[in-house]
This record gives C-alpha cells, sequence and structure tokens, in this order.
C-alpha cells in the first residue's frame, strides 16, 4: 500500500524539545473515515503527535502527508492546512468575551469568507445537533464544562474539517460531565468523521476505535483492532499500562 492510499501517512517522525527526543521514529497510518485512538501515559508523545499533525508543532525530522500533500515540507500554506483540520484541547479555549453564536461563527466568517447569515444557519444547526441550541446567546462562563466542550467540538466543525484531532478532550471535565462529551464524538464516528484522539478513557477507546496506538516513551510500541490490544496485546509495556488502568478502575468492558 502507497502512502497515497492513506488519508494521513506519518513517516519516520522525530520531534525534540531541546535535548529532549519526545516522538521517536514515528509512523502511522489513518485512513479516510478511520477513528485512531492513541492511549499511554502522560508524556508518552501523544498530545505533541496530534500538535505535528497540523502544524502546532515542526517536526524536526521525518514526514507527514495528508490527504495526499506533503505538509512537512516547508511549502504548505498553514492556514490553509488548518480549515481542512480540526482541533480541540482538554481546555476549551473559547472567547469568555463572546457568546457561543459569537465563537462558533467567528472562524468561518474569517476564513472561510461566509456571511454572517450563513455563518449564522450553520452554527444553529451545529448547536441543534450537540444539544445546545437554546444556548446560543449564553457566554462561556455560564456552561457547565461539558458543554463549553461540546461548543468548542461545534467551532472545530464549523469549518467543515476532513481530519478531526481530539486531545484529551474529557480530561478537565468532572466525571458527570465525561458522557455527554462522549456521545457526541460517538455520534461524530457514526456519520464517518475521520478522527485521531488522545484519550485516557479506555472503555471509550475500545468502542469506538478502528485502530488503537500505544505509545511509549516517544514511540509507538504496539497498534492494532482495539480488541486485539485490550484483550491480547503483544508488549509488555502495553500489559503493564493496562494492568495500571484496570487497577484504577478505568477499563471498562
Amino acid at each position: 500500500m502507497t502512502e497515497t492510499d492513506h488519508f494521513v501517512a506519518v513517516r519516520g517522525v522525530i520531534k525534540r524539545f531541546g535535548d529532549n527526543e519526545v516522538l521517536r521514529e514515528i509512523d502511522l497510518t489513518v485512513d479516510l473515515h478511520q477513528v485512531v485512538c492513541l492511549i499511554g501515559a502522560s508524556g508518552s508523545g501523544k498530545s505533541t503527535l496530534l500538535r505535528c499533525l497540523n502544524l502546532l508543532e515542526p517536526v524536526d525530522e521525518g514526514t507527514i502527508v495528508i490527504d495526499g500533500q506533503a505538509i512537512t515540507n516547508g511549502q504548505v500554506d498553514v492556514n490553509v492546512l488548518r480549515r481542512k483540520i480540526g482541533i480541540v484541547f482538554q481546555a476549551f479555549n473559547l472567547f469568555p468575551h463572546m457568546t457561543v453564536m459569537q465563537n462558533i461563527t467567528l472562524a468561518p466568517r474569517k476564513a472561510r469568507g461566509l456571511s454572517k447569515d450563513e455563518a449564522d444557519s450553520a452554527a444553529r444547526d451545529l448547536l441543534q445537533r450537540i444539544g445546545l441550541d437554546d444556548k446560543a446567546d449564553e457566554f462561556p462562563d455560564r456552561l457547565s464544562g461539558g458543554q463549553q466542550q461540546r461548543v468548542a467540538i461545534a467551532r472545530a466543525l464549523a469549518m467543515n474539517p476532513t481530519l478531526m484531532l481530539l486531545d484529551e478532550i474529557t480530561s478537565a471535565l468532572d466525571p458527570q460531565l465525561v458522557g455527554e462529551v462522549l456521545n457526541l464524538v460517538r455520534q461524530l464516528a457514526d456519520t464517518g468523521m475521520t478522527m485521531v484522539l488522545a484519550t485516557h478513557e479506555m472503555g471509550f477507546a475500545r468502542e469506538v476505535a478502528d485502530k488503537v496506538c500505544f505509545l511509549d516513551g516517544g514511540v509507538i510500541l504496539e497498534e492494532g483492532p482495539p480488541d486485539q490490544i485490550f484483550s491480547s496485546p503483544r508488549e509488555e509495556r502495553t500489559r503493564e499500562f493496562l494492568a495500571r488502568i484496570i487497577e484504577a478502575g478505568r477499563l471498562l468492558a
């Protein structure tokens, strides 16, 4: 299979911060409509890998090809690239001085050139889809954490991305709010959205992922279908990581 057969192809990617090599020879492929979950301990490189996929972090070595376009050759228009790649972080990063509607419509109007009416109409459709159509005129501090994170996802979706990157989007939420955000991600997966997500929610990863990658020390140590990774991991480090997760009661059947 060639690079062009994959929607995302990461080959030999190395990322350093000073003398610290946080990604070491990363190889990863993501097919169109595929959901890939990155799991591993904090500091294993999951977030850095996601940030490299939309050039928030430049890579030091290796190549990344997305939708047939090499993005690591220094010749890509980063702003155009990021219109196609939505990213949502664990911190909601909503503009506190803007309403929900204004948060969602800002980028489509500025970057996609939509009129106010077009952007408002699309935003209302998104708000209805995420169950927050009655919150359009609220400010973020009037929303729960789960509601704010759903708005953050809607804001990313408003750009009509072909790829969504989700970085530990439930880790800043109270446990009772996690479910509403994960339900929205499930809906996105059901519609065929191509997604790469870093998560500590192992039960969710087992349910929604087409492929799970276990990162350890900046390396993808093991990857495969969820049932294989969670039920019969090949690597000792994967088994140790999952044993700790099970002991903490965070791996649901």
